[in-house]
């Protein structure tokens, strides 16, 4: 199972200890109050490879995508959260991405992204402990510590590890960023609407 800091904190837990408790413990009420997702793209939303491009020359970079990511973003939008990328790199892969997914905010060539989630906070009209953010390296750290629920995939840097509130059991662009937006909606009471729309008759 996905596993969670129950101190409520976006620091390293002392005891390296998760809860896996839900509501009413402290994970699932910084859950409850996200009302916007910012996600890294590599090592988040892919696995971390990809091929180089020449934009100049017309020639794409490439990057894989996990559908079952993409079903939970769509999940998450029609939820009623924002969405947001905040990537180091600059791609048309992810440009793309995100105007299919008619995403709210999107950051590129972003290697400081602490300043990058302030400025999604001043853009979506939020709180800090109403955004989450999904990272898995070290440049992720200063918007994880600010982020009102952090989460990463289950192949995160140690370091990462160690700082968010919530671990998905998959990695990097194989679901983890799907687990992470189940996790807010069931917290806020969304998830069997945002299933059923799929699943239902």
């Amino acid at each position: 199972m996905p596993s969670e800091d129950s101190s409520g904190s976006a620091a390293a837990p002392a005891d390296g200890l998760r809860a896996t408790g839900r509501a009413g413990d402290p994970v699932s009420r910084r859950a409850a109050a996200i009302e916007a997702i910012l996600l890294d793209v590599d090592g988040v939303l892919t696995d971390g490879t990809f091929e180089p491009g020449d934009e100049d020359a017309g020639i794409p970079e490439r990057k894989r995508f996990h559908s079952r990511d993409g079903l939970g973003l769509v999940m998450a939008k029609k939820s009623g959260l924002r969405l947001g990328f905040v990537t180091g790199r600059r791609s048309g892969a992810v440009r793309g991405r995100a105007a299919e997914l008619s995403l709210d905010y999107l950051r590129e060539g972003c290697f400081d992204k602490g300043p990058a989630f302030d400025e999604a906070c001043v853009t979506f009209g939020l709180l800090p402990e109403q955004v989450a953010f999904v990272g898995d390296d070290v440049q992720d750290l200063p918007a994880l510590r600010k982020a009102g629920f952090a989460a990463a995939p289950a192949d995160a840097h140690p370091a990462v590890l160690e700082c968010v509130h919530f671990v998905a059991d998959a990695p990097g662009g194989r679901g983890a960023v799907r687990q992470v937006i189940e996790r807010i909606l069931e917290a806020r009471g969304l998830l069997d609407a945002a299933l059923y729309r799929f699943w239902g008759q």
